[in-house]
């Protein structure tokens, strides 16, 4: 097969049927009969000599072809689109364009009010899709145009283009009154009196697990989560404590009911960065946000005096 002998409309009718996993649902998506889509997917089927997809409750599974077209189909779509689309200037003020961003669930906490607030008023066309992945995936994703940025505290992530916002540090924060902050102490004598607490962790920050190996507390670890927003309600209520990030521990404390206190950890600072990809460093839309994301948060609550 050529590349010739491919159509781009196939291409789209192939995106939207893995997206939908359906071909009247991805009729639908395209402006489309559905016989026409049936046609258009027959069409690709004959030409990559594959099923692509089959029957499944609801609709349709791809096949492991298929699996392995879609990321280049998307990808190739987007700079397609992107290439399209692309003017010269970036108009926050009339812009309707989606950006898609990196974040875990803590990251959204702490940087999405003060973006949207900003976008409201400089870009209200402007919207904001959160996408978080895997680590290993992120640049990947970034030079494909699948995310635009991506925020957070990721080492493992190389070759992208990075800029620090702010510095950090991991805390342990506890409800208020919490039996062991009646005795003061510091210092390694702090530290070692970890061992009086019970954890909650969460296990897609692998960090604040890592902390916990390095200071041989994982037999102190009562629970483990999926994510750190709901660790609030949860350290309220009990007596266990966590290891998180004390800008995001800070927000909590603000509102009253919890206490911080700040061992000297092994690998307790950290900086959390944005990063994008050199593909789209030029492009004006991406230009801009980046300087607003800059102007918004750069080094600011990162001061750990």
């Amino acid at each position: 097969m050529h590349i010739n002998d491919i159509d781009l409309n196939l291409l789209r009718v192939f995106d939207a049927v893995y997206r939908a996993r359906s071909v009247s649902r991805a009729a639908e998506l395209l402006g489309l009969t559905q016989p026409a889509t049936s046609q258009g997917l027959t069409r690709l089927r004959l030409l990559v000599k594959d099923a692509l997809f089959v029957r499944a409750p609801g609709g349709v599974a791809p096949t492991p072809r298929a699996e392995r077209l879609a990321l280049a189909v998307q990808s190739a779509l987007a700079t397609v689109e992107q290439a399209l689309n692309e003017a010269a200037q970036f108009n926050p003020a009339e812009a309707a364009k989606v950006f898609r961003i990196h974040m875990s669930d803590i990251g959204e906490a702490r940087f999405l009010p003060d973006l949207m607030v900003a976008l409201r008023r400089l870009a209200p066309g402007v919207r904001i899709e959160t996408l978080p992945l895997a680590s290993s995936d992120i640049a990947q994703a970034l030079d494909s145009g699948r995310i635009d940025f991506a925020f957070g505290f990721l080492p493992t992530v190389k070759d992208t283009q990075r800029v620090q916002l702010l510095k950090d540090r991991y805390i342990v924060l506890l409800r208020d009154g919490h039996p062991f902050t009646r005795r003061r102490r510091s210092g390694q004598a702090l530290l070692g009196d970890l061992r009086q607490l019970e954890f909650v962790a969460v296990r897609t920050h692998s960090d604040t697990l890592r902390i916990l190996q390095l200071l041989q507390l994982e037999d102190r670890l009562r629970l483990g989560t999926e994510h750190f927003m709901v660790l609030p309600a949860i350290v309220k209520a009990t007596d266990l404590a966590v290891v998180m990030p004390r800008n995001i521990a800070k927000l909590f404390a603000a509102a009253g009911g919890y206490a911080i206190i700040e061992p000297p950890f092994p690998l307790r600072d950290f900086t959390v960065s944005l990063h994008w990809s050199r593909r789209f460093e030029a492009d004006p839309g991406n230009q801009w946000l980046r300087q607003l994301i800059v102007t918004l948060f750069s080094d600011k609550s990162g001061d750990l005096a």
